[in-house]
């Protein structure tokens, strides 16, 4: 069965890859990038549905039939309604935590009976739009449930409430990405003194609490320690209930946060190793007793995505080679400022968008902002890169479309969709390039802006 399962992987990542490679030199030959289009973004719709697919199936394969189980996407990982529509159609809700990423939710047609809402700043009219359409809402701390209390005692909601809560465990290999530290400022930190306590007394003086959230961290987090989260979460769980005499909490929010493998096109961990993981050291929590909710991002749309960036110049300095490309820091901020956590591979490609072959040289990639750190990749082994090559850096799904870094007045690029039928290779626009009259609309610069010279 294993040596199946290895196959099937394999042959998932030798088909991914050739999609990509197909997409690629469609693009070039379909003009979504060129001269007047020297970077964009691709996301592979194959690709997302198949992780879409292969998240509910790792959690059915380890719950009881008919055990309540919501995939909500974390909309920070790709806030775009094309892609929320995407998931919605393969049963995926929404997690958010913004009113904007609340509005692209309701855009893309997520009901709020399948929207969770987590911010550790939410306002009070945040608040009271959740409440007031049905949203599930989990309080970061008491001086919100003291805000929620108030609503809950003027206006009947229906949506299910919950606390956070910080189990505490310690950080991964990224501290900025690592929410359950001893200092973390997400939710009720557990081992604080008289914190746990007050979890629990706030859960048995409020009969309409019924749900208990956690979530350790996202990319460096390793499984053991997301598990060993998810553990502490649940264990309280069964104290509150116990101490309450019935089945109080009957659901579990246990995060998303699974991290991606960045360096090779192999998925690991998997959604189906994290959910057996959970099942071994966890049962209780997957037995049936509990609803279950999940908030992956960017384990479900890195692998799927690639950002492709013309070459517009090759040149050289101290002897080694540059390909000047339009895939810098406004697109990858975390790997230009961050490269040690945040690394890409990168692809090469020639001038029609066929894999470049040849001998391998150290070259940097470097983007087009005003500073010598705008690099996607320093002395990267790669076949040597001429203008009007392309280069593609891959596992860029999740955040890279949505951290656009406005240096430069570089503009947003276009993200299109891709997807092989029978006569080819077909695109659809996801997100249409940001305008010149955009940006200085943005910047300011419409005529009903002009009041400074009046101060």
């Amino acid at each position: 069965m294993l040596a199946r399962a290895a196959d099937r992987s394999a042959a998932a990542r030798t088909d991914a890859a050739a999609r990509r490679d197909q997409a690629v030199r469609a693009a070039v030959e379909q003009g979504v990038v060129g001269p007047a289009a020297p970077v964009v973004g691709l996301l592979d719709v194959v690709g997302i549905r198949a992780s879409a697919a292969a998240l509910h199936a790792a959690f059915e394969a380890v719950t009881p039939p008919g055990t309540p189980v919501l995939h909500a996407f974390a909309v920070k990982a790709a806030p775009l309604v094309p892609v929320l529509r995407l998931l919605r159609s393969a049963g995926i809700g929404a997690e958010v935590a913004s009113p904007g990423e609340l509005a692209l939710a309701r855009a893309a047609g997520v009901p709020p009976t399948r929207t969770v809402l987590d911010s550790p700043a939410k306002t009070s009219a945040e608040l009271r739009e959740a409440l007031a359409l049905g949203i599930a809402v989990n309080a970061d701390n008491p001086q919100e449930l003291d805000r929620i209390d108030a609503m809950a005692r003027s206006a009947v909601t229906g949506s299910p409430l919950g606390i956070r809560v910080n189990p505490q465990i310690g950080g991964g290999a990224i501290g900025a990405l690592s929410t359950a530290t001893p200092t973390s400022k997400f939710g009720v930190p557990l081992r604080d003194e008289d914190a746990r306590e007050w979890v629990v007394r706030a859960f048995l003086d409020r009969p309409w609490l019924t749900r208990l959230h956690a979530h350790s961290g996202s990319q460096g987090m390793p499984l053991e320690m997301m598990v060993r989260g998810v553990a502490a979460t649940y264990e309280l769980a069964e104290e509150i209930n116990e101490r309450a005499g019935r089945r109080q909490i009957d659901t579990i929010d246990i995060g998303g946060g699974l991290p991606v493998n960045f360096g090779s096109e192999e998925e690991t961990p998997t959604h189906a190793q994290y959910a057996r993981r959970l099942k071994a050291r966890v049962p209780g929590l997957l037995d049936g007793r509990y609803g279950l909710v999940t908030e992956f991002g960017r384990s479900l749309l890195a692998k799927h995505g690639t950002i492709l960036a013309r070459v517009e110049y090759a040149k050289r300095a101290g002897g080694r080679p540059i390909a000047v490309t339009h895939a810098g820091v406004q697109v990858a901020t975390r790997t230009v400022y961050m490269p040690a956590s945040w690394p890409l591979r990168i692809g090469a490609y020639d001038g029609k968008g066929r894999p470049k072959g040849g001998a391998v040289v150290g070259q940097d990639i470097a983007g087009p902002a005003c500073f010598a750190g705008d690099l996607l990749a320093e002395n990267r082994p790669l076949p040597l890169l001429e203008a009007g090559d392309h280069v593609t850096a891959l596992d860029t799904g999740a955040y890279y479309f949505a951290h656009h870094y406005s240096y430069n007045s570089l503009g947003r690029p276009g993200v299109y969709g891709f997807a092989e039928y029978g006569e080819g290779v077909r695109f659809a626009v996801v997100r249409e390039p940001q305008t010149l009259e955009e940006i200085v609309r943005e910047a300011g610069g419409g005529p009903e802006r002009d009041g400074l010279r009046q101060l």
